[in-house]
């Protein structure tokens, strides 16, 4: 597994792993890194079968195995205690790693996460899946950006979009491992477990996201014991990159409450005054 380790150094800092959703891939997390990296030993990583963590995914993969494949290199770097935060794909690792080693988790953030799929998730995942089977690896790739991010965004940023598209496609992660991976995260279904995960949990949404709908996120909160729900306004899919600002902001507020010494005291001002979110 190709992974990166950065930031606080101080033997007190504690650790924030970041997993990334379907493309797998440790750079999805740039926005976040100079912010987190402050306060946290912060660890990125590319997951089994994408990027630098090459090999060839099997047939009848599972989400249950991504978590054991993390918890693994967790182990090898040592690392006892964490905070988790994933996106989509990686949000639902975060949960089955909950519920399979819940010795690991301090806290968990899943952001655009869900139980099981939604109807308009699936919808999205089976166009992808069709474009990639009948058209191609450029077509999936060309199209990816639309699940993504807001119009308007996508407006703004066509020259960013269209380097990333030549990247990714001279990078891709190869039609089957992609395929068992995103079979892996259809399948996933925590309905009937949520109960069992206690793991403080923010389930991160955001309103205007065309791929996972908001109200997924809301009934994961309901469901777990010490969930709770956020919803940005506005960014899609990948509000953490269109608008890393007000994420950013947020994410490390939900972080701090659950390692509030990593802050000297002229920082404390940080903190929320008042247990964050409300209910």
């Amino acid at each position: 597994m190709f992974y990166k380790i950065s930031g606080n150094t101080s033997p007190e800092a504690q650790t924030v792993v970041l997993s990334s959703g379907l493309g797998g891939v440790h750079g999805f997390w740039q926005p976040q890194l100079a912010m987190l990296e402050k306060y946290f030993r912060v660890v990125v990583y590319d997951q089994f079968g994408t990027g630098g963590s090459k090999g060839k995914v099997p047939a009848g993969y599972r989400m249950e195995d991504m978590a054991d494949e993390l918890a693994e290199l967790l182990g090898m770097l040592e690392v006892e205690r964490c905070h988790f935060v994933g996106h989509a794909l990686g949000g639902i690792i975060g949960l089955h790693l909950a519920q399979r080693h819940p010795s690991l988790l301090d806290s968990l953030v899943v952001i655009n996460g869900w139980t099981k799929l939604d109807s308009q998730t699936r919808r999205c995942f089976e166009v992808r899946q069709n474009l990639l089977l009948n058209s191609g690896v450029e077509a999936y790739v060309q199209a990816q950006p639309l699940f993504l991010y807001p119009a308007e965004w996508l407006s703004a940023n066509a020259s960013l979009l269209s380097q990333e598209q030549t990247h990714q496609v001279a990078h891709f992660q190869g039609v089957e491992n992609l395929l068992h991976r995103l079979q892996a995260l259809m399948a996933s279904n925590l309905d009937n477990s949520l109960k069992n995960i206690t793991t403080p949990t923010l389930a991160f949404s955001c309103k205007d996201d065309l791929l996972v709908p908001w109200h997924c996120s809301a009934t994961l909160a309901h469901g777990l014991p010490l969930g709770e729900h956020l919803q940005m306004s506005y960014g899609g899919h990948a509000m953490s990159v269109t608008d890393s600002e007000t994420f950013n902001s947020l994410l490390l507020e939900w972080l701090l409450r659950f390692a509030p010494q990593t802050l000297n005291p002229t920082e404390t001002s940080l903190l929320p005054e008042t247990p964050w979110p409300k209910p």
